[in-house]
């Protein structure tokens, strides 16, 4: 009885600690909720950067903007999303994100990869992600630490995972893009907007 009563003791207790550090958010978009799971305790930095920007509310009203698949990079498919405007004139050169950047947490480090539903942030230089993020459609191994993606090979820094709603990105993905250069085609026609994005749990 004893022994029952101490293996329901250390089950309760290893739920506890898996619920305390479980943070859930939930993003509204005209095309449907995503709910994402965020690893803060693989990838602490990056995901609590990504929080700071969901508690001041700067992801409300912001968008999916962008779409990789085979007909317009053939290496990776993504939605990407964020503040930064990439369908204006210029793709917006000029824009400067609200928040410093965060330091750059490989892959090698956290043990995430990029797989299906996976979420990361955009970067250029490893150290520079801001509010750029990026959503996984299926498994791009070349976003990884020591992958092909990046000439530096450091990889992005993947920091959850969609746990409800991947539909909803998949058709985001399938979604017709803009003609012309401007990221060899890949800006969706019509960009996404992300209504709210709030913590749950």
């Amino acid at each position: 009885m004893k022994v029952f009563v101490m293996a329901m003791l250390l089950l309760a207790a290893a739920c506890a600690k898996k619920d305390e550090s479980a943070t859930r958010v939930v993003m509204e978009t005209d095309a449907g909720a995503v709910t994402l799971e965020l690893y803060t305790d693989k990838a602490p930095a990056t995901a609590a950067n990504f929080l700071n920007y969901v508690d001041e509310g700067a992801f409300d009203g912001s968008h999916i903007y962008r779409a990789t698949r085979e007909d317009n990079d053939p290496s990776i498919a993504i939605v990407q999303g964020g503040l930064w405007r990439a369908w204006e004139d210029g793709l917006d050169a000029d824009y400067t994100p609200p928040l410093p950047p965060v330091v750059h947490e490989t892959t090698e480090a956290t043990g995430i990869s990029h797989t299906d539903g996976v979420i990361s942030m955009a970067r250029v230089e490893p150290g520079s992600a801001s509010s750029e993020w990026f959503i996984n459609v299926g498994d791009n191994p070349s976003l990884d630490y020591g992958g092909a993606r990046n000439p530096d090979g450091q990889g992005f820094a993947a920091f959850g995972k969609v746990v409800d709603g991947m539909d909803v990105i998949r058709n985001i993905n399938a979604a017709p893009t803009r003609e012309g250069d401007d990221f060899a085609g890949q800006i969706l026609a019509e960009p996404i907007e992300i209504k709210s994005v709030k913590r749950v749990q």
